[in-house]
């Protein structure tokens, strides 16, 4: 009897935990029902319906949360600016070198210009083969949540330079994405001249070559200008 007893126990002890384990595994499947978001920020658009069947078959997603409190921008720079941009930095290391970097700024798609600075926190492993440039990543903070993800901008740093040549820009004419000035020589004749241009300050462009400290060039009046017309120059206001 004692042991009858003690079987009937052991089995009903074990219905229990087999009770105690189905219930567990209901309230698992019951929190595959509530979706809870890891961190705060932005949905995406949710492409089902309700009463739409999801389940581990479903490749989609059912929508894309994004963390926007930092946001990262990605910017591409060509092979040669890159080589020129490590120079200006010291340390042994990329990392020892994107600490001594300043702040850069953004300008986004209507002009304005973002109202927090970002740093440079990353670069690419390679180059792009195809194009030549490399990929740069500077992260903003962005407390406001002024910025989204798939936002476009221009990514813009400062440099300090020196004792260099300024042009303002409204004296200068673009053509095929090569920036030219009119030239005056000692004779009153306008010459057609292309500059070097190697960043922006203000109004105008810094100027690596094409022109030097002295040289005369057009300001304004120079629509109808062609190289060797003699000119009765007068000094610019």
């Amino acid at each position: 009897t004692l042991q009858t007893a003690k079987a009937v126990y052991n089995a009903s002890k074990a219905a229990v935990e087999q009770a105690s384990a189905a219930a567990q595994s209901a309230r698992i499947n019951v929190g595959y029902c509530t979706l809870s978001a890891p961190l705060s920020g932005y949905l995406g658009r949710i492409p089902f319906r309700l009463g739409s069947l999801v389940s581990q078959a479903v490749t989609e997603p059912l929508t894309i949360l994004s963390d926007i409190h930092n946001v990262n921008a990605y910017f591409s720079m060509a092979e040669g600016d890159f080589v020129r941009f490590q120079q200006l930095y010291g340390g042994s290391t990329i990392e020892e070198k994107l600490r001594k970097i300043p702040p850069v700024q953004l300008q986004l798609a209507d002009g304005d210009m973002y109202g927090e600075k970002g740093k440079i926190s990353a670069v690419e492993g390679q180059f792009d083969k195809n194009t030549g440039s490399i990929t740069l990543r500077a992260t903003f903070p962005n407390g406001k949540s002024t910025l989204r993800t798939g936002n476009t901008g221009k990514i813009l740093m400062t440099r300090q330079l020196d004792n260099v040549v300024l042009v303002p820009i409204v004296s200068t004419i673009e053509v095929q994405e090569k920036v030219y000035v009119y030239k005056v020589d000692g004779n009153n004749v306008v010459k057609q001249t292309m500059l070097q241009v190697e960043g922006k300050s203000g109004n105008n462009y810094i100027i690596s070559g094409g022109v030097k400290d002295g040289d005369k060039i057009v300001t304004r009046g120079f629509e109808r200008l062609q190289d060797g017309m003699s000119i009765t120059p007068e000094p610019a206001k």
